[in-house]
């Protein structure tokens, strides 16, 4: 049986030596985010901080930050899990194997909570004041919530059925909330919490919104993990905690999980929007100021022996990669029912998650072909495009099977990428989606929530070879220098400042494309990236993957040597070329606190707490 609270939990880590407790006062402003950062870059144990400063809670942070750590958390029902969804894809297999699948009616059992009297989160209460205060970044605008639980039910169909349980920050402090009172609460687009409330804004009524904090673990993995529309999350959870959750039906409001530490009680009223933001986001920038919609807060509840987990945020790898590696894991199987004639997808932690997402697809429509080209494949780029998490990616770039050597997979990237960039035809596999929904946290578009999409489709022959090394006769126009070969195929150089607004192009880029396409030999460089320092974006592959598709939007500033349009139709007779500077309308990158780091280094040094550990 899983563990039913975060007591429970951080008890076994102890026990397990993956837990250290850091008695020495530490401050929930900027000091204990980035001690959780540095101990997840090392590979470390949980933290437990028993002293908080000012606040009267502890916090735990790193949880969750090792795979194995995960996976330890979850043993008990990961496997199970795993055999259910598996039967969703082959029923006979229980009929083939029933041993295999005994377990799989309790599982499903464990799916529906359990409705109770109360427990232990009700028997406290708090003001808003009394929660810890975590500031994860220097620029962040208040303190927030970072391990949030949102429930909402649907107001046309209430209960649990038709509930929702997202993990969507939630600003504590700071801006225009009124103290005591207000919370933001930021949610991206494509959220399941969207469509209770549009139904609750047509109703012309306020939609009721919990906030939970800790309580089971499988409550906090089922808030971020993309379930199938119309599946409640509480019932995934249950089915990962092996046991029914217990939640209490609180009288006049939403159901609470009785083993929760905190729970925010609240509702966002109709049109009700307040600034909310700057937050140092997972794709390593800081998401600005903007209006989202405002909670007001009724009751805080909490355990008598509430913890306060907490994890950060910033530039990738960090602790929500550990997620993102896990849920894969549970659902890699399921890809080709989701998305028919869609082998394997893999969005890039690196580059931010939803900036780029590389799959492997059928390419079967056309068998008796010479020489095939994408077809299917661009059938099966468009489904990605068009379903869950998917939908917001921005580069997708898919290959076909029946091409791949035995065994490649599009998660070893230097290898994908260099087959792919073998038989692309850069004049025709190039396909712009413009002026299209995009990720929230993306400043790279043309304004909030818009931008474009490129899919990249590889099929057939291989079409060129890779150079390894540069022409012998490159010559770059002024402003532009420091030109590298990162890895066969593809070349990093130094371009000037970027100057211009936001939605447009560059004439310096048009320039780059036109002297570029006069190199003998240029062709053997089919990916061209220009960035403000080469040097760091050429260093290792997390770096270029991060500066190449953070940095750019397909549609402005994607440039070719050989460039022509016919017919609508873009494409790049020798090259392809990716503007990836920092753009004057970009949001800053995270920058870390040197005062902060500092004190950090004396926690690890002889005698700290985390000698040893970082």
């Amino acid at each position: 049986m899983g563990y039913i609270n975060t007591r429970e939990c951080l008890d076994a880590l102890e026990e397990r030596g993956e837990l250290v407790r850091i008695d020495t006062p530490v401050d929930a402003f900027i000091e204990a985010g980035a001690i959780q950062r540095r101990v997840f870059r090392a590979g470390g144990p949980a933290l437990l901080f028993t002293k908080v400063k000012g606040c009267r809670f502890p916090m735990a942070a790193n949880i969750y930050g090792t795979r194995e750590r995960m996976r330890f958390i979850f043993r008990d029902t990961i496997a199970t899990v795993q055999r259910l969804m598996k039967l969703k894809l082959n029923p006979m297999e229980a009929l083939k194997k029933p041993w295999q699948y005994l377990g799989a009616p309790r599982t499903a059992w464990h799916t529906m909570p359990r409705t109770v009297e109360t427990g232990p989160v009700m028997e406290c209460e708090a003001a808003l004041s009394a929660l810890p205060g975590l500031v994860s970044w220097p620029m962040d605008g208040g303190a927030y919530v970072t391990l949030p639980q949102v429930y909402t039910e649907s107001p046309d169909n209430p209960g649990f059925a038709g509930s929702n349980l997202g993990m969507y920050r939630v600003q504590l402090s700071g801006g225009e909330f009124l103290p005591e009172r207000e919370v933001g609460l930021h949610y991206q687009i494509h959220r399941g919490i969207g469509h209770h409330h549009a139904q609750a804004i047509a109703r012309s009524e306020p939609l009721r919104v919990n906030v939970f904090v800790g309580g089971p673990p499988a409550m906090t993995l089922a808030a971020v993990m993309p379930l199938p529309e119309g599946l409640a999350e509480v019932f995934f959870a249950g089915a990962m905690a092996g046991h029914r959750i217990p939640m209490v039906r609180h009288e006049g409001g939403l159901p609470i999980p009785a083993q929760a530490d905190f729970c925010l009680c609240g509702r966002i009223m109709p049109g009700e929007q307040k600034p909310e933001g700057p937050f140092g986001d997972h794709l390593g920038y800081y998401s600005l100021t903007h209006d989202f919609p405002v909670m007001r807060v009724d009751r805080v509840y909490h355990r008598p022996d509430a913890v306060w987990p907490f994890t950060t945020v910033g530039r990738p790898p960090q602790e929500d990669t550990v997620f993102g590696e896990f849920i894969h894991e549970l659902t890699a199987e399921l890809v080709p029912s989701v998305f028919s004639g869609v082998h394997e997808v893999h969005a890039v932690d690196a580059a931010g998650v939803h900036p780029l997402l590389l799959a492997v697809g059928s390419e079967r429509y056309v068998p008796y072909a010479e020489d095939r080209q994408p077809q299917e494949l661009l059938t099966n780029a468009m489904a990605l495009l068009g379903n869950t998490q998917t939908s917001l990616s921005k580069y997708v770039l898919i290959a076909a099977r029946e091409d791949l050597a035995p065994g490649m997979s599009c998660h070893d990237i230097p290898a994908f990428l260099d087959h792919l960039l073998r038989r692309v035809d850069l004049a025709r596999d190039l396909h712009f989606i413009t002026r299209t929904t995009m990720d929230t946290l993306d400043y790279s578009g043309i304004s909030l929530n818009q931008g474009s999409k490129l899919v990249l489709a590889a099929a057939g022959k291989v079409k060129r070879s890779l150079a390894a090394e540069l022409p012998a006769d490159l010559d770059l126009p002024r402003g532009f220098r420091d030109a590298r070969v990162f890895a066969p195929g593809i070349m990093v150089l130094k371009g000037p400042a970027h100057r211009r607004k936001r939605d447009q192009q560059d004439p310096a880029l048009d320039a780059l494309g036109e002297a570029l396409s006069q190199v003998r030999g240029i062709e053997g460089f089919p990916l061209i990236v220009v960035a403000d320092d080469a040097a760091f974006t050429a260093r290792d592959w997390d770096n270029f993957l991060w500066v190449a598709f953070t940095r750019s939007d397909p549609a402005t500033d994607i440039y070719g040597a050989g460039a022509f349009t016919h017919a609508k139709h873009w494409g790049a007779k020798l090259a392809v070329i990716i503007d990836a500077r920092l753009k004057t309308y970009h949001a800053p990158p995270l920058e870390p606190d040197p005062e902060v780091e500092r004190r950090v280094d004396a926690l690890g040094g002889p005698g700290g707490p985390l000698h040893g550990i970082i």
